[in-house]
């Protein structure tokens, strides 16, 4: 019969670690160096509930070491478990061999895990390691409770740490010297806030992708042109500085990625982008946009959806005119300085109409104007990408393929507070693009221009 469950232990019990898909044996796993492993550390006394005491719960900062110990008793070497913490860096040694009860290891993953020892009745539960290196630890200290300890693994010296083993998990770290960049070591897991500057990095370090506790990624001032699509997998990154790099296109799958539940800031300015895909306004929890100093000739046609955007800059680019989507932000400062616009003129259009309409388009129509589900488990890809492109006419519907284009003058103060003058004359009016179903929509949209031009 179990008593009830300490407090501490990292899920369920399992007596071989592997269940849990541990590691057999893994050499190089992350900050180990030899057997050890870094992380915090809380010692448990199962005996304590019989006492009416509690344990405090909080885990230490520790360095776990796995080696071999001359006990003094029986004169024969044995394989231990030591612990070194800030207080007692000369260690607490534990007994290996038959001396582990269960592994507790459902949250390992998470770089969590917990071994009950038999004797002394403790539970060691272990919290903030890295996972990789959680799991060779634990399979380690399987093969030492087996007796099975081979001269292949690396058993470590149980000697007292130094003082910053032991130091609380560095949470920023700054480089900005390509001789400061660390070749041999990895980064600190624990970081936060990783900034990887003036380097010359080509492409973007794959290390740099286990660190799941990053908030903000600053590579600026590199020589990156293609970003991994992994580097969605930063669950919690909120903020990422591309700056003055060689970009030359930010691709679908990042803005698919879980930065569409994270991201608020991004700097993509200095680069060489040309354009951003459509799936570009899922990252829908974006709040300060850069894009000043590329070759953009557009804005994403959807921006419009980008509804926690508050700060936007895209100065120095090739924009000739904004898209119609534009007019739904609602900004606090706004900079589209430098940019070549054309003064619009709405009887300048582009005639995309054919008569009568082709079947696709009704269809496509009527999917968008009746707001009809769809995917490509229903109709074929190309498709659902024309209708994540449907542009809305005056009159309240849709058009996709065909259409009648046109721009209008619009002053940015429309959609922003604070509008950085759009030309060396002072002006803060730019064109934006405006859509036409048909040529009945369009001939009342000249008419009413005409009549506003007599008024």
């Amino acid at each position: 019969m179990v008593g009830p469950r300490p407090i501490g232990l990292y899920g369920p019990a399992v007596t071989d670690p592997s269940d849990r898909g541990l590691k057999t044996l893994s050499l190089s796993c992350g900050p180990s160096v030899g057997m050890k492993l870094q992380c915090d550390v809380e010692v448990v006394n199962r005996m304590l509930p019989s006492f009416g005491m509690k344990s405090r719960g909080k885990g230490t900062r520790a360095v776990l070491s796995i080696g071999k110990h001359l006990d003094k008793t029986s004169q024969r070497s044995n394989i231990y478990m030591m612990i070194c913490t800030s207080k007692d860096r000369t260690g607490s040694k534990y007994k290996l061999k038959d001396n582990i009860e269960k592994f507790f290891t459902w949250f390992v993953e998470e770089g969590k895990a917990t071994v009950r020892l038999k004797e002394p009745a403790v539970d060691i539960c272990l919290s903030k390691a890295d996972a990789n290196s959680l799991k060779s630890f634990l399979s380690a200290a399987r093969l030492a409770d087996r007796g099975s300890v081979t001269s292949s693994l690396p058993l470590s010296t149980l000697t007292p740490v130094r003082a910053r083993d032991v130091e609380q998990p560095k949470k920023k770290l700054t480089i900005v010297s390509k001789k400061d960049y660390p070749i041999t070591s990895n980064f600190p897991y624990s970081l936060e806030q990783l900034q990887v500057s003036y380097c010359k990095l080509s492409r973007m370090d794959m290390r740099m992708l286990s660190l799941k506790a990053l908030r903000k990624l600053d590579l600026s001032n590199n020589h990156i042109k293609k970003l991994p699509a992994t580097i969605g997998d930063l669950g919690c990154l909120s903020e990422l500085v591309l700056h003055n790099n060689h970009l030359e296109a930010f691709s679908e799958a990042l803005c698919l990625s879980t930065l569409q539940r994270t991201l608020q800031i991004l700097d993509l300015s200095q680069n060489r982008l040309r354009w951003l895909p459509p799936q570009f306004c899922q990252l829908k929890e974006l709040v300060n946009l850069k894009l000043d100093d590329n070759e953009l000739t557009c804005l994403p046609f959807r921006v419009g959806r980008l509804s926690k955007l508050r700060f936007l800059s895209a100065a120095h680019n090739q924009l000739a005119a904004l898209p119609s989507d534009f007019r739904r932000l609602s900004l606090e400062n706004l900079d589209l300085f430098g940019n070549p616009f054309v003064q619009p003129n709405p009887l300048d259009h582009t005639m995309k109409l054919t008569f009568p309409l082709p079947l696709q388009e009704m269809a496509s129509r009527a999917v968008a104007d009746l707001r009809l589900p769809y995917g490509p488990h229903l109709i074929p890809g190309h498709l659902c990408r024309d209708l994540e492109v449907a542009k809305a006419c005056d009159c309240g519907r849709v058009c996709v393929n065909f259409f009648i284009k046109t721009a209008v003058s619009m002053n940015l103060h429309q959609v922003s507070h604070t509008v950085v003058l759009v030309d060396d004359m002072g002006g803060t009016d730019a064109p934006v693009q405006q859509h036409f179903c048909s040529l009945s929509c369009y001939s009342q949209f000249l008419d009413n221009s005409l009549q506003r031009g007599i008024r």
